[in-house]
């Protein structure tokens, strides 16, 4: 929900050998699409492996408002009926998506070109963050849309009575961009064109041809270019949601810094377009293991075996950003305790997540005792043998900072606070009990 209550403080402090299995949750991005197909959908789809964050249930509530029946059985299954192509309704009041940049973005691209209006509205975070990236594309199809200063939320958006299939070059790298372009395309008549220099996160496309699209991708001189023939009849299907890579990367990385830890994390999406951290800490000389790979509901999966690691820093290929965007935080974080300097380049999109993320990063690790430099789209960190800690970070009401740095207290000197720990929830709902189970010090500051 956009109201945010009282602040939860938390802190980690150093910690023995972490040990164990870690069931992580069900990916976030995976989750978020397959509601959306889902309503979508003619018939009834079977979703098993949902992740149940606040961010998910925002856009299940999301879907509902649609005229979508959305119904939960059990831990992680659910089903939706879907409406069609085209058939949702016009909901009767706000569409509050809470910190979801994911599924505010989506949403308006699968409700941008069906005559009807829906206003959405977030948390404070999500308030902030630009929405034109979105709605600029949607308005060439026929889509208007009216919001606050910069094109932020609360936002009214207006579908178009009669669509028009568009060709568009996205202008930065974002699936999220991407998707909802791809998501509006399904009612307009023709083929819907997207075209990107650099590759992203591909669970839209891959999702798409499993519910009956028909959609393709060819790699081109002009770049990657994903051609969707629209008003198709998307049909019901039975979706596996695989485990979240961007939150297997947290109990990974708090297992690779902390000594004579051993940790295994089965059932990991190894889509190669969200791989990008494994391949980063493989060279920074992780012993981590990919084991049993495998496809599962159409992604491919395997099960990580990681041993506590002395990792070496590196420079991160820029053009490997999209593929680990959401993974720099933890990776910052690690990187102080490696030894040598790792620089983080092509990551400006940072700046414009739940938080200035480079900013924020950067501010809380000089605030625990590490240098570090930054540009508008890099990020330097300075490793040292031993993160000195002793400090209470600002969050920003980001989740990926907050468990960020409950990771990197695990292994400095002394405790690490972080002001909030409040919207981890939007994502990993488990992690505290998760790391506990592994053997974290990490407790809730009674304040």
């Amino acid at each position: 929900m956009s109201g945010h209550g009282p602040a939860m403080p938390m802190t980690s402090r150093k910690s023995g050998p972490l040990s164990g299995t870690a069931e992580v949750p069900g990916d976030k991005s995976i989750s978020h699409r397959a509601l959306i197909l889902g309503a979508l959908s003619v018939g009834e789809t079977e979703i098993t492996g949902l992740l149940e964050g606040q961010d998910v249930l925002d856009t299940a509530r999301a879907m509902r408002a649609f005229g979508a029946r959305v119904t939960q059985h059990g831990p992680g299954s659910w089903t939706v009926t879907g409406v069609g192509v085209g058939g949702f309704a016009e909901p009767d009041s706000v569409i509050d998506c809470g910190n979801s940049g994911t599924g505010v973005r989506l949403i308006m691209g699968a409700m941008a070109t069906t005559d009807i209006t829906a206003t959405f509205t977030g948390d404070a975070s999500l308030n902030k963050r630009p929405m034109g990236r979105v709605t600029d594309p949607l308005a060439l199809f026929g889509a208007q849309s009216f919001g606050r200063r910069g094109g932020r939320l609360p936002l009214t958006l207006i579908g178009a009575a009669e669509p028009v299939p568009v060709e568009y070059r996205l202008p930065m790298p974002s699936a999220q961009v991407k998707s909802a372009v791809l998501l509006a395309g399904l009612n307009a008549p023709g083929q819907t064109v997207v075209i990107e220099d650099e590759p992203t996160r591909d669970h839209t496309e891959r999702m798409l041809r499993g519910f009956g699209a028909e959609i393709t991708t060819e790699e081109t001189e002009a770049g990657r270019v994903i051609t969707l023939t629209g008003q198709p009849e998307l049909r019901a299907q039975r979706v596996a949601v695989p485990r979240d890579p961007s939150s297997a990367a947290f109990p990974v990385c708090a297992a690779l810094m902390v000594p004579g830890s051993e940790v295994f994390v089965p059932g990991v999406s190894q889509n190669p377009t969200r791989n990008g951290l494994y391949l980063t800490l493989q060279e920074m000389g992780a012993d981590l293991v990919l084991e049993n790979p495998r496809e599962e509901g159409g992604e491919p999966v395997a099960d990580l075996r990681l041993r506590a690691s002395r990792l070496k820093g590196i420079e991160v290929p820029a053009e490997r950003a999209a593929s680990m965007i959401d993974e720099y935080p933890v990776l910052a974080a690690l990187a102080a305790t490696a030894s040598g300097v790792t620089v983080m380049r092509g990551i400006k999109e940072l700046r414009v997540k739940e938080s200035d993320r480079i900013d924020a990063m950067a501010r809380g690790l000089e605030a625990c005792g590490v240098r570090v430099e930054e540009t508008e789209d890099s990020l330097t960190v300075h490793g040292m043998d031993v993160v000195p800690g002793r400090a209470t970070v600002q969050t920003h009401l980001d989740h990926r900072i907050a468990m960020s740095f409950l990771c990197l207290g695990l292994v400095s000197a002394a405790p690490i606070t972080v002001d909030d720990a409040t919207p981890i929830a939007t994502s990993f709902p488990a992690f505290e009990g998760l790391m506990a189970g592994l053997g974290a010090q990490i407790t809730r500051d009674n304040r």
